[in-house]
């Protein structure tokens, strides 16, 4: 079982509270988890990645075994611990934002 973990809003639209656990057929991929989590909760089509293009939403990143795999292709094995579900795939809302000098 691949372990996932979602942000607040994410989960929330799923109806889903903590790791959600997927089963997804080797080789285990960026694209295969989140196809597989589509599948299961398809109300999150279009909110990870683009509904035409499947791109990754510019303010989502993905995270593995304490590295930062957003741009990595999405095709590229996931870290073994991930594929064995000993450290969850997780995706994180990114926050934009910046100073305001002078308020």
């Amino acid at each position: 079982m691949i372990r996932v973990v979602l942000p607040f809003h994410l989960r929330r639209l799923a109806s889903v509270d903590g790791e959600v656990e997927l089963e997804v057929a080797p080789p285990v991929t960026q694209r295969s988890v989140l196809e597989a989590l589509e599948a299961r909760y398809p109300m999150l089509c279009g909110t990870i990645r683009d509904h035409d293009t499947h791109e990754r939403r510019a303010f989502l990143r993905f995270f593995a075994c304490e590295e930062d795999l957003t741009h990595e292709s999405p095709d590229a094995p996931l870290p073994e611990a991930v594929a064995t579900g000993k450290e969850p795939f997780m995706v994180i809302g990114a926050i934009a934002g910046g100073c305001s000098a002078g308020l």
